[in-house]
């Protein structure tokens, strides 16, 4: 059996606890983060007797910390780590204030980073491991203005993601450090996000979490630097770089759902 264990942020709810369900019928050992400890509880019932609930504030460095050694004292060892977590934005630019910047890095980047530095001297111990960290199709095209800081944060998480690999390349090319790309998903991350938005449930075309999770679950079981959770949003990505003004595809247009 693949013993596997997979430790997600951002579990209670969304891609996260997807992926949690999926990860449990692969017979994998799942260890859930989040804040809401009823709705992580109930997705780690979901999930069965090999999960594991841990409430966390991804912001918190100690908590980070105090995950990787939960897990390790119920598994032993953390052969995945998903950073998961985030949350949106719907302000313009123009109306950012520090405090909506600084949460946007704070949830989007400073969550991962942590999640980065407290997993990977374990990998590093064992010469091996897997981290992933989900990010956005709005961290390659910024296709919807009103997202602006959560933008940028992505395209920060991006930039982190990338250069984490490069450092660890050579030395250990026994860890895998993948950038997962979703667009939109059918969760509650419109209605979530900081100054309220669309419910993204709702938006023509959203992808399921299911299908999201899937992708997910093939990426674990072949490692890979990049992905995106459909095909075709690679092309916009080239698109978009290889146009020369930059113009953002119109919505309408074949397969240019915007996150």
């Amino acid at each position: 059996m693949d013993n596997k264990v997979v430790v997600i942020t951002g579990a209670s709810a969304g891609i996260g606890a997807a992926l949690a369900e999926l990860a449990g019928k692969m017979g994998w050992k799942v260890v859930l983060a989040a804040r809401r400890e009823p709705e992580l509880r109930q997705v780690a019932a979901r999930v069965g007797s090999e999960a594991l609930p841990v409430v966390t504030d991804v912001s918190q460095r100690a908590d980070m910390q105090r995950l990787l050694e939960t897990a390790l004292a119920r598994f032993g060892h953390v052969d995945v780590w998903v950073n998961n977590a985030g949350r949106g934005i719907s302000k313009l630019v123009s109306e950012l204030t520090d405090e909506d910047f600084d949460e946007m890095m704070r949830v989007n980047v400073k969550s991962a980073l942590y999640g980065m530095q407290t997993v990977l001297p374990h990998f590093q111990s064992r010469g091996r491991g897997h981290l992933i960290n989900v990010s956005s199709m709005l961290g390659r095209v910024p296709y919807v203005p009103e997202r602006s800081a959560y933008n940028a944060a992505k395209h920060a998480l991006n930039a982190l993601t990338a250069n984490l690999r490069q450092e660890l390349r050579e030395r250990y090319p026994g860890i895998h450090v993948t950038t997962f790309l979703p667009g939109v998903v059918a969760t509650e991350f419109g209605v979530n996000a900081l100054g309220g938005g669309v419910d993204s449930r709702k938006i023509p075309g959203a992808q399921s979490v299911e299908e999201v999770a899937a992708v997910l679950v093939e990426t674990i079981e072949q490692p890979r630097p990049e992905v995106y959770s459909r095909p075709a949003y690679r092309q916009q990505v080239i698109e978009y770089y290889s146009s020369e003004d930059l113009a953002i595809p119109e919505p309408g247009a074949p397969g240019n759902k915007r996150p």
